[in-house]
């Protein structure tokens, strides 16, 4: 069973900066995409960024330009680098990942992240 552990939540000032962490439990070669949904209370659940097996990367465009998505693959860890956040990035962050044999869809426990204004 494949377990995602994310990290790095926290209450923050606006125009300020986090750095969500997921480790993963088996090597990030084995999925063929990452990255981070977030929900926040009465919304749904939105992508937030995706990084590819091959390292192509995609944001929403509620984040592109602040946010940016790596993966340590000697860590087996996806990061997501938030800077300039917003009172509206206020929200529970998921971390994501998608396996290659089986096709399955795995999900983290969530990490909240709360920008005060």
């Amino acid at each position: 069973q494949v377990q995602l552990v994310e990290s790095g939540g926290d209450l923050v000032q606006a125009g300020g900066s986090l750095r969500l962490s997921c480790a993963a439990s088996r090597t990030v070669f084995s999925f063929s995409a990452m990255g981070w949904y977030r929900q926040a209370p009465g919304n749904q659940r939105e992508q937030v960024a995706m990084i590819t097996g091959a390292g192509t990367t995609s944001y929403s465009d509620s984040v592109k330009g602040r946010f940016t998505i790596s993966r340590d693959n000697a860590k087996n860890t996806v990061l997501l680098q938030m800077d300039s956040l917003k009172p509206e990035d206020t929200a529970n962050y998921v971390c994501y990942a998608k396996g290659r044999l089986p096709p399955m869809d795995y999900w983290g426990q969530g990490t909240q992240v709360t920008v005060s204004a």
